[in-house]
């Protein structure tokens, strides 16, 4: 589905504060497993294989909903995908508060398939509008992700501590509604990045290419990698028995902060610096911080490695999306439904091993070891011949 032409000023202006105005309640909605994991651990008995597994139910929906979310975007625009997956969600989270384990996955899953129709069309859609601009353009996007993040586990522990959840989740999937009829009553005006109709022709894609398969191990690696740290430091922190349950459940905004003031500083970094190798230096930081993590013994350095692991990864992602646009053209937005699908691929595969590796050898910490391993796998990967831009430059 590629691009014919490029919308008006104003429209891009009008699409890139709605995806914005999308992407925190989104926030929420992502992480929101983690901080809940060890809450739902207990009322359904769950050890760590099976608290995994959750990851997995949320990702493999979130694929479909990608498979999906590419066939209502060709059809229908980017905003009818973005529209059907806030929907979706709000659905699967008004659920997830009450019933059993296996209703709890189905929801779960829900909402999952929701993030899978609406994260896609909502990155290729800021992607599209800001062609001079995409890095920055991304990060703010994802900086927009990163509040919604962040706020998701004080929203948790505020909510657990005074018996609430349940209320709490009918309020998120409140405003996911509120945001979707925000989005649906957009004026005529705005104007949505044209697609070419069925009778021309799709621009050809090389099947072949080196940097199809490096991005798409760079999907897969950095998602299940940001996925696996931020969903299971909870869990890791409340095994330290160093602090109650609704401190635990508050560990992951550390790093989600980490990652909202990264995106918000990349912007203005990328003025200077090269993307390439401002994803270099931040997977290296990570890699820091994750290691860090498997050295702590107590709530200092849980926080200390959240904050120096996020800040890392912070650019990683957009930079990632970023080239998929930069090397692919017009046809990044096909090739973008196999990425992200390979991106929930490893949402749903590396967040499973680290319960999987902890249940195996009765430590959450050996399990913490696969995402600083599969850090060090994307530092290598950004070592390809990725075509040059300039810092500064479109794409920048």
């Amino acid at each position: 589905m590629p691009v014919s032409d490029t919308p008006r000023t104003d429209s891009s202006r009008a699409l890139t504060l709605a995806a914005n105005a999308a992407f925190v309640p989104i926030g929420v909605v992502t992480v929101l497993l983690g901080p809940m994991l060890p809450a739902l651990s207990s009322r359904w008995s769950l050890n760590y294989s099976q608290a995994g597994s959750l990851f997995t139910a949320q990702f493999l929906a979130s694929t479909v909903g990608v498979a999906v979310s590419g066939a209502l975007v060709s059809r229908w625009g980017f905003r009818f995908a973005l529209n059907t997956g806030l929907l979706v969600m709000a659905a699967g989270v008004a659920g997830l508060s009450v019933g059993s384990h296996l209703w709890g996955m189905s929801c779960i899953a829900a909402y999952g398939a929701g993030l899978g129709l609406a994260v896609p069309a909502a990155n290729l859609l800021v992607a599209e509008v800001n062609p001079s601009r995409r890095s920055a353009a991304l990060n703010l996007l994802n900086f927009s992700w990163s509040v919604g993040a962040v706020a998701c586990p004080f929203l948790v522990a505020a909510a657990a501590r005074s018996n609430r959840v349940a209320i709490l989740m009918m309020v998120v999937a409140g405003i996911l509604l509120l945001v979707m009829l925000g989005i649906a009553s957009m004026s005529s005006r705005v104007v949505e990045p044209v697609l070419t109709g069925s009778d021309n022709k799709p621009a050809k894609i090389d099947w072949s290419s080196p940097s199809l398969f490096v991005l798409a191990a760079l999907f897969f690696l950095y998602v299940g990698t940001e996925n696996s740290f931020g969903g299971w430091i909870a869990s890791y922190a409340k095994s330290l028995g160093s602090m109650p349950l609704t401190r635990s459940v508050m560990m992951p905004s550390f790093f989600y902060s980490a990652l909202l003031v990264g995106r918000w500083i990349a912007p203005l970094i990328l003025r200077k610096v090269d993307e390439v190798k401002l994803a270099r230096s931040g997977i290296l930081v990570a890699c820091v911080g994750m290691a860090g993590l498997l050295l702590s013994r107590a709530t200092p350095g849980v926080v200390g490695s959240g904050i120096v692991a996020g800040l890392g990864l912070s650019a990683v992602y957009p930079i990632t999306i970023s080239l998929l646009s930069r090397e692919f053209g017009p046809a990044a937005s096909r090739v973008g439904s196999v990425m992200f699908t390979m991106a929930n691929l490893g949402g749903a595969s590396l967040p499973w091993l680290v319960g999987y590796a902890s249940n195996r050898f009765g430590s959450l910490r050996i399990g913490l070891a696969g995402p600083l391993i599969a850090g060090i796998a994307i530092f290598a990967l950004y070592f390809s011949n990725w075509k040059s831009t300039p810092a500064g430059q479109p794409g920048s």
